[in-house]
Order: structure tokens, then C-alpha cells, then sequence
């Protein structure tokens, strides 16, 4: 606009001077400077409507095998496609999913490197010193799913329900071992809600990620865990663990046969997984709009969503505006139970 108006200036002025026809004057830098102006818009939606012209990078802050690498193989692919770019997982696990998410946090906001993170991060910022802002350094793109959790144990522990378990650690405290994907997470969570509603205690054995956390308990190591079911259900299936009862209020579609927690008798347990994407604060709001838009394309594909649910986890797509209000108000609700529960880095 500004160059539009100097070049109008400009032929006046070459009316005014060199005598040349205002007519013609205004007509030619006129003509220039739209042109200019035609070349730079049309350079701007070439640019925009280019991404993405290389690989995407998809941070998963968790080892192989956990219950949010497990969700991401299910639809990255379709994701690819989608995008017409391939989308590559990294998995970068530790420190309950902070190692990752700094990674991500500190990365050029050009949509070229995203962030597939869990419940953890509403969380870790009542437990620990992050290297980065939960809400300021992240933009939100979409939420992916929900996966109630999984109270699951090892063969040789001898209990089929929840009042087996809760008589076993009562007249056992502090030697039965409970897996976690580290402290602050979800299965973490769930152990330390299910000591301070059920009144025992067990011994907290923290993990780097649900991977790790599930290989020991199949092989014995451990013998309670309370993963999500996208990661706990197979092998329950296969019997190398023993299923005992779900975390949600409601039974869960994939694991329609065991009763919820409450049904159990701790009727005030319930406990979540979920898994959203991200991408660094800054991000351009035409290239968030563009990778949300993919998502929920993808996750509300039939065939996807029929394979989400066989793992045991819920399609929930939305928007970015609807993600950054569903996170809010979940750290407000995990900052209160952590004060009552009195969960602390240990």
C-alpha cells in the first residue's frame, strides 16, 4: 500500500516538473506498482500453500512400545499422505516426557518439527522445574485421542480383581512393586491415587518411558502397572499379563469385559491418558490451521478410527482452540490432586 501511494505521489510530481500528462504518468507507476503488489501476494500463497516441502519431524517424548508411539503408528502414515510429505517419529523418552518436549519447545516454529505428547504435561509442572513454559512455549494443533488406563499385573501375583489386589498390598505393605513410565506420569498417577484411596502402601518403581516400565512387568521384575490400554491391552490378550479393571468412568469399548474402578469398589478413581499435538510457539497460524485440518481428516477416517478403538483408544479430533482449553483446565484439575494426594518427586 505504501508503495502504491509513493508512486502516486511520484507521478504528480513528474506532472508537476517534467510536464509529462498526469494521465499517462498515474497510469504507469500505478500499473508498476500493482504489479509489484500482485507479484508479492501471489509469492506469499506460493509459499504458504508450498508447505510442507520436506519431511516432518514428529517428537514422540516417550520410548518404543508405550501407549502414545503405539497411537502415532496407527495414523502416521495417513498422515503422511494427507500432508504429502512424510512424517518421521522420533522418540526421544525420558524425564517423563520433558527431554522430548524441550527438544520441540526450542525448535524453528516452521512446522517442521511437531510434538506428540500425553497427559504428562499438565503434570509435570507441579512436580518439576521445566526447562520451558507448558502454555507459552507451545501453540496447540489437535487432540489425537483418550485412552483410559489399565490396572494390570503380572501372573504370578495372585489377585483377579481390585479387592484382591487392595488385600494383598494391605497384608504385604510396601513389597508390592508398581511401574511407572516415571514419576509424574500417568501410570504413576494412578498407582499413587490407587495407595491413597485404597489407604496401602506399595513401592513406586519409576521407568524412562512405558515401554521399558511394560517389558519388566511382563518379565516379572514388577508386578502392578497401570498403563493405558493401547499399551497394556495386547498383551493381556496374549497372556502375558492379567487384566483387573479400567480407570474411566465408563467401561471401555475395546476392553468391554473388565469393570471400571469404581465398579471395583474406589468409586472416586478415575484416571486418563491422552495424546495431542503441538508444535513450537510461533508457529505460522496458516501452517497450524493446514496440520490440524490433516488430522482430523485422518483420525476421523473409518479405518483409523476402527484401530484406534481395537488398541483401546478413543478418536477425540478437535480444534487448536479446543485443545488449548481442554489442556488449562486439566493442569488446574491434576494441581489439585496432587496437593491432596501428596504426590512428590521422590
Amino acid at each position: 500500500m505504501n508503495d502504491i501511494l509513493a508512486s502516486i505521489l511520484h507521478a504528480i510530481l513528474r506532472h508537476r516538473w517534467r510536464k509529462e500528462p498526469l494521465k499517462s504518468a498515474l497510469g504507469r507507476c500505478l500499473g508498476a506498482a500493482l504489479a509489484a503488489l500482485f507479484l508479492a501476494i501471489a509469492s506469499h500463497d506460493t509459499g504458504a500453500q508450498s508447505y510442507p516441502s520436506r519431511p516432518i519431524r514428529l517428537v514422540i517424548p516417550y520410548p518404543p512400545g508405550g501407549g502414545a508411539d503405539n497411537v502415532a503408528r496407527v495414523f502416521v502414515d495417513r498422515l503422511s499422505q494427507e500432508l504429502g510429505a512424510q512424517v518421521l517419529i522420533d522418540n526421544r523418552g525420558g524425564a517423563a516426557g520433558i527431554i522430548g518436549a524441550d527438544v520441540v519447545a526450542k525448535s524453528k516454529p516452521d512446522g517442521y518439527t511437531l510434538l506428540d505428547d500425553s497427559s504428562s504435561r499438565a503434570v509435570n509442572p507441579w512436580l518439576r522445574k521445566l526447562p520451558f513454559d507448558t502454555l507459552k512455549d507451545f501453540a496447540p494443533i489437535g487432540m489425537i485421542v483418550v485412552n483410559p488406563n489399565f490396572l494390570v499385573v503380572h501372573p504370578s501375583l495372585p489377585v483377579t480383581s481390585v479387592r484382591d489386589l487392595v488385600g494383598l498390598a494391605r497384608a504385604h505393605p510396601g513389597q508390592i512393586a508398581y511401574a511407572s513410565s516415571g514419576v509424574g506420569s500417568a501410570p504413576h498417577l494412578g498407582g499413587a491415587l490407587f495407595e491413597y484411596l485404597a489407604k496401602v502402601k506399595m513401592l513406586h518403581v519409576p521407568y524412562k518411558g512405558g515401554g521399558p516400565a511394560l517389558a519388566d512387568l511382563v518379565g516379572g521384575q514388577v508386578q502392578v502397572l497401570f498403563p493405558n490400554i493401547a499399551s497394556g491391552l495386547p498383551h493381556v490378550r496374549a497372556g502375558r499379563l492379567r487384566g483387573i479393571a479400567v480407570t474411566s468412568t465408563k467401561r471401555s469399548r475395546a476392553a468391554a469385559e473388565f469393570p471400571t474402578m469404581a465398579e471395583s469398589g474406589l468409586p472416586s478413581f478415575e484416571l486418563s491418558e491422552w495424546n495431542a499435538l503441538f508444535a513450537p510457539a510461533g508457529t505460522a497460524p496458516e501452517t497450524i490451521a493446514k496440520v490440524n485440518a490433516a488430522l482430523v481428516k485422518v483420525i476421523a477416517a473409518a479405518e483409523i478410527r476402527e484401530r484406534l478403538f481395537q488398541i483401546g483408544a478413543e478418536p477425540s479430533p478437535g480444534s487448536p482452540q479446543e485443545l488449548d482449553q481442554f489442556v488449562r483446565k486439566e493442569l488446574a484439575r491434576w494441581g489439585k490432586i496432587i496437593k491432596e494426594v501428596g504426590i512428590k518427586l521422590e
